[in-house]
């Protein structure tokens, strides 16, 4: 397996204590990301939450960061993430923060340290747009939005 070096920078020492991002078993794709939180953090049904997590990170250029639920958090408390995946560019040095929805019906609370997302490093490929005035056909055609049915 290939590995990428992505530099990482803890913006704040009190929360030094919070464990960096990393991969909870050996074949893991994401890594787990952290709440860096003084105090606790309550997510309300239908709320929506910015989690800090201390840490700005460097991408290498051609690659991005997608920030993914946690699958337990989604089950076990219908907490997911906004504009899911959402992106980190290579070019942003700003803190990364986690923008977390309550689609539970209880409040979720937040800890300091708590696992609340997970980071996946993805290669990123540029498109050249190119304007036609034809596109070539497909079984598909136009259908979008359900036209196999559910059955």
């Amino acid at each position: 397996m290939e590995k990428i070096i992505v530099k990482f920078k803890r913006l704040d020492k009190q929360f030094n204590d919070i464990p960096v991002p990393s991969y909870s078993t050996e074949h893991s794709a994401g890594m787990d990301i952290r709440a860096a939180l003084e105090d606790e953090m309550i997510v309300k049904p239908g709320g929506i939450v910015l989690v800090p997590t201390n840490l700005s990170i460097e991408i290498p250029e051609g690659y991005e960061i997608q920030v993914r639920p946690r699958s337990g958090l989604a089950i076990k408390h219908g907490i997911g993430i906004l504009n899911s995946p959402g992106t980190i560019d290579s070019d942003y040095r700003g803190e990364v923060k986690i923008i977390l929805f309550n689609f539970g019906k209880s409040d979720f609370i937040i800890k300091r340290g708590d696992r609340i997302a997970q980071l996946i490093l993805s290669k990123v490929y540029r498109a050249e747009l190119i304007e036609t005035d034809e596109l070539e056909d497909t079984k598909r055609g136009s259908g979008g939005f359900g036209h196999t049915g559910i059955k």
